[in-house]
């Protein structure tokens, strides 16, 4: 009981304070790739300090929805992160069909964005609400498609159990199919965390802005629970893809802990890299990246489907 609760405490407290570091990790490597110092590690941290100190201006055409919609999108990605193992330990929360629940919680967080951009009544930001969720449809398939690929090898709807399983026994009967689903979930991951080469978080120029134009007017506190919450996701979906790529179960439980947040870091400094010998590319051709993904994950589930 004493090791379930002190695995659980664990959990949380890399949940909540490790998000901002991967940002760092991204813009550090990418800095070291352009031959720049770049910003310190521990930047995003700062960013965040800066903007809770900071108060929040409201446009008065504005409802609840537009304060509200930030902190749904933030406790939308902590409560999906409670169904999502850390390593080989078990996650807090678990229960046959949370799958489901965890897809529906990004789905919630999602829409609230993108209603918060309707609700100021511009046009610009419902441009970037109408492009959220055209590419959000095409997403959302690529990572669902991907779970039930892991739910069929594991024969359970429950996250714990089926991420579990790819290096028990997945990986030696079914590792062509895990293979797709891990270079369709690593699309997937760029493109949910308005990454290059889909999305530049660092850009405002108005034609190529997907995600950054639907919080332009948020300020402040609500600003910075937008950014944590950006973090939040990034962390969440990365471990996902981790447990397709690194052997958990064949650590000792005192290293394992290590080895996650080795690998979320590589995993970072990998995301670094690829936005630092990649363009971004044309908004025509995200779509067609998108249904590559879920065509992926398809045959990833064909393979595993006799």
């Amino acid at each position: 009981m004493g090791t379930y609760l002190a695995s659980i405490a664990i959990h949380e407290i890399l949940l909540l304070f490790m998000p901002p570091l991967l940002l760092g990790v991204i813009n550090k490597t990418k800095a070291v790739f352009a031959g720049r110092t770049g910003p310190p590690l521990l930047q995003p941290y700062y960013d965040l300090a800066r903007l809770f100190r900071k108060g929040s201006v409201f446009s008065s055409t504005t409802t609840w929805v537009f304060r509200a919609a930030p902190a749904i999108g933030l406790a939308s990605g902590l409560l999906a992160a409670q169904f999502v193992p850390l390593g080989r330990h078990p996650a807090p929360v678990s229960f046959e069909g949370d799958l489901f629940l965890f897809v529906y919680l990004f789905g919630l967080a999602r829409f609230f964005t993108a209603t918060a951009a309707l609700d100021t009544g511009s046009a610009f930001e419902g441009m970037g609400a109408a492009r959220e969720v055209s590419f959000g449809s095409l997403a959302e398939p690529a990572l669902i498609l991907g779970l039930l690929v892991l739910a069929r090898l594991s024969g359970s709807l429950s996250l714990g159990p089926m991420l579990h399983d790819p290096w028990s026994a997945g990986w030696l009967t079914r590792g062509a199919s895990l293979v797709l689903v891990a270079a369709s979930w690593a699309i997937v991951l760029l493109a949910e965390n308005c990454r290059i080469p889909f999305d530049d978080p660092n850009t405002h120029l108005e034609l190529t802005m997907i995600h950054e134009v639907m919080v332009l007017d948020h300020s402040g506190p609500a600003f910075g629970v937008i950014l944590y919450g950006a973090s939040v996701k990034l962390f969440v979906l990365g471990a996902l893809l981790l447990h397709l790529l690194f052997p958990f179960g064949q650590l000792d439980p005192g290293l394992d802990w290590i080895g996650f947040v080795a690998g979320m870091v590589f995993l970072a400094i990998s995301v670094g890299v690829v936005e630092s010998i990649t363009a971004r590319l044309r908004l025509s051709r995200v779509p067609q990246l998108l249904v590559t993904a879920s065509v992926l994950s398809a045959f990833g589930m064909l393979l595993v489907v006799r």
